[in-house]
């Protein structure tokens, strides 16, 4: 039995599941008994096709690929929730097994997809849509499925990770550590996705949903990115024993899901501190197995292509052996979204002001109205520039009482010379 597969998409990661097929064909069939043959391809761009041999299995309609009655797998590795959509649920109405690696289809239209695949019979693999080529979602689908998992943390996105590494090791502005990515090719020319966290928030809503069990949707996700991380900042961190870095959190409490995407400060001890450059990590923990750690590169050619062919092999597998489809939905709860005000954490907060007698005195009185206390204060600051920069790091506050403190230092008549920089501390 030869599984046939549809591929939509021939860029950088359609491109490496073809070279993967090609050069391990005969070992999946050895050590798997699986056979498998890409029958057609379909992209915008006909000359990708030529340059991996499949030309002559080109089509620039994914129609031909959804109707054609011998494809067993549609690989969809096109991205965006438009035409990606219609492919995946016109496969899935065809009656075909889907691949995706699209993480913002999955995190926006998950419970449409899924639904779809599970009234259909039909799997649904999207191992690629998180962290590349690290096993994350098929663990926490079935290794980690006896715990009741309580937290997600991770760094899943390459790109903001490079950054900041660049900018904490060799003193890079912000827009020099962005230059360089972007000429490296480890960031786009727009990078906007990664660098304002929505890449991540797309990730940890698709992992939440299946740690918790609870349907987690990109715009449940309070995201901030990292344009405002100043080297300033990163030299303060440094001193106080931290590293800075973009965290996806989700977190299961007694009032819901807690899920977030924002910098964070973690100390230069936790493990997740040392994840540097393009590198990512996701840690996870749970009630039997403790804390766990899932390492490796995040995005490229080969691990996303490694990602999406095992998904492919598993779901082919099941097909010549004639397994029904093992695991689909496990969004069987309706857990709330615990609304960001209500979050209580610890806090840096940077303010830029001016160097007089008094400030520093009216500031605390601010704190301390709110009920915000404060751990340590550092200052920094020029003569020169009439400036200082006053970095706090506080106890475990609420959210809604640090907004208190930040609108109303922001009211202190000309005290303040530019917004101010907040980060969450995770000890």
């Amino acid at each position: 039995m030869t599984i046939k597969l549809g591929l939509v998409g021939t860029g950088t990661v359609g491109g490496g599941c073809l070279d993967i097929l090609r050069n391990h064909r005969e070992d999946f069939k050895r050590h798997l008994g699986v056979d498998m043959e890409v029958v057609r391809v379909c992209s915008r761009n006909p000359e990708q096709a030529e340059a991996r041999g499949v030309l002559h299995l080109f089509t620039e309609d994914f129609n031909d690929i959804i109707n054609d009655p011998e494809i067993d797998i549609v690989i969809e590795l096109i991205g965006g929730t438009t035409a990606a959509r219609d492919v995946v649920l016109g496969a899935l109405r065809a009656g075909k097994n889907v691949v995706t690696a699209n993480k913002a289809l999955m995190a926006t239209f998950g419970d449409e997809v899924m639904d779809l695949a599970r009234e259909k019979n039909l799997e649904v693999g999207f191992e690629a849509s998180v962290g590349g080529g690290i096993p994350i979602i098929q663990p926490l689908k079935h290794s980690l499925i006896s715990n009741e998992i309580t937290s997600v943390m991770g760094i899943v996105n390459g790109t903001t990770n490079y950054l900041l590494t660049r900018m904490v090791d060799d003193g890079l502005s912000y827009e020099d550590a962005l230059a360089e990515a972007q000429a490296k090719g480890f960031a786009e020319a727009d990078p906007t996705a990664d660098v304002d966290g929505f890449d991540a928030a797309a990730k940890i809503a698709i992992l939440a949903s299946i740690a918790f069990n609870s349907r987690v949707k990109l715009n449940d996700v309070y995201t901030e990115g990292i344009r405002n991380i100043t080297q300033l900042d990163m030299d303060t961190a440094d001193d106080m024993g931290y590293v800075i870095k973009l965290l996806a959190l989700a977190h299961r409490t007694p009032e819901g899901i807690d899920v977030r995407v924002h910098p964070t400060m973690l100390p230069k001890a936790h493990q997740m501190a040392q994840v540097n450059g393009v590198f990512n990590a996701i840690y996870v923990t749970g009630d039997a197995v403790g804390e766990t750690m899932f390492f490796g590169e995040g995005a490229g050619a080969g691990p996303a292509a490694a990602a999406v062919m095992g998904d492919v092999l598993e779901v082919a597998r099941h097909m010549t052996l004639g397994i029904p489809p093992v695991v689909g939905c496990t969004c069987t709860d309706n857990l709330p979204i615990v609304p960001m005000e209500k979050l209580s954490t610890k806090y840096y907060i940077r303010f830029s002001v001016a160097d007089r007698s008094g400030v520093l005195a009216a500031m605390a009185g601010v704190f301390a109205k709110h009920g915000v206390s404060v751990r340590s204060v550092v200052q920094r600051g020029s003569a020169q520039h009439e400036t200082v920069n006053l970095s706090y790091v506080t106890h475990t506050a609420s959210e809604a009482s640090v907004r208190r403190v930040l609108e109303e230092i922001g009211g202190l008549e000309d005290v303040l010379r530019a917004e101010p920089s907040v980060i969450r501390v995770e000890d």
